[in-house]
């Protein structure tokens, strides 16, 4: 939720003397111009306070929260990584184009333009010891993101999160959970808000970090975004932790959860979710599944599609 700013209020006026005249005279121009800009400010505050929500709840983003042994929602892991490069536009759109929920990670360029892009240094992607903090955009997309994974992939390129969101509004049942990597500043964090907002996708994207610091800029800029807190050991009561920086729910691992199911409880009874990453096998999918998560991230989409619908009949 945007700041808005405070509407002007002309100064009182001293009280006039009675059959005073110069109370039915219209303002002078230059006292036109000031009113006018308040009455503005004032609308446009009053239509983003209709606009905005108060608040934003997991049932939101994931539905009813499950029960043990109910099917979780399936998140692809960077896109469909089994079926092409991770994080570029075509492993993005398979998952979209199949799930109802995608995951991808971003980070800013040296000019601040945020991409889609998981690791610290470009090495392991695109063959370079460079970070892609180090880069301007224009260099950035020059690299080869799709050679690494297969020839057949050659010349993918690291897509804006821009362009994501653009493939993504046009799948109107497709959302996204969108990973700010490292700490963010407010301003920072303004410029992804800015594009969600711009592409009329509030509500569908949900923001999450490992991150307190960033967590809190997102909490500071927009505290009716939907975010989620990634966490590697889940606290065996979460919700303190929840309610102090406004989350929707936990993304956190299954040896987490399996250690501390209560938690998991705690976490339903007052409302928040709770993902687990990575998963790709089934037997992890199994163990989770049976402790109630409300979503499992993988690499092997279709796999887990599959396997839900070979286990929970009618999903």
């Amino acid at each position: 939720m945007r700041p808005t700013r405070d509407a002007v209020v002309p100064a009182t006026a001293t009280p006039a003397r009675p059959h005073a005249r110069t109370l039915a005279r219209p303002p002078r121009p230059l006292v036109r111009i000031p009113l006018a800009v308040a009455g503005m400010v004032a609308i446009a505050a009053a239509l983003w306070g209709v606009s905005t929500p108060t608040d934003v709840y997991a049932i939101d983003v994931f539905g009813a929260l499950r029960q043990p042994g109910d099917a979780a929602a399936i998140i692809g892991h960077r896109g469909d990584r089994s079926q092409a490069p991770e994080n570029t536009m075509p492993a993005l759109e398979l998952a979209m184009d199949e799930l109802a929920y995608v995951e991808t990670d971003v980070r800013l360029t040296r000019d601040g333009v945020p991409v889609l892009f998981h690791d610290t240094d470009l090495e392991r992607i695109a063959g370079r010891e460079a970070r892609v903090e180090d880069l301007d955009l224009d260099r950035l997309e020059r690299l080869d993101a799709g050679a690494w994974y297969s020839s057949e992939w050659a010349g993918e390129r690291i897509p804006t999160l821009e362009a994501f969101l653009v493939a993504l509004a046009e799948r109107e049942d497709a959302r996204a959970l969108v990973e700010l990597k490292a700490d963010w500043t407010p301003a920072e964090v303004r410029t992804v808000l800015d594009l969600v907002e711009r592409h009329g996708l509030r509500g569908r994207v949900v923001l999450q970090s490992f991150s307190i610091e960033t967590l809190q800029s997102i909490q500071q800029v927009s505290p009716t975004t939907p975010r989620i807190m990634l966490i590697r050991e889940l606290p065996a009561d979460p919700v303190p932790l929840a309610e102090q920086l406004g989350l929707i729910g936990f993304g956190t691992t299954a040896a987490s959860v399996t250690a501390a199911p209560e938690a998991i409880d705690s976490a339903h009874a007052a409302g928040i979710a709770v993902l687990c990453y990575t998963l790709n096998s089934q037997d992890r999918w199994q163990e989770v599944s049976a402790l109630g998560v409300d979503g499992i991230i993988t690499d092997q989409p279709s796999d887990l599609d599959a396997w839900i619908a070979s286990t929970s009949p009618g999903t």
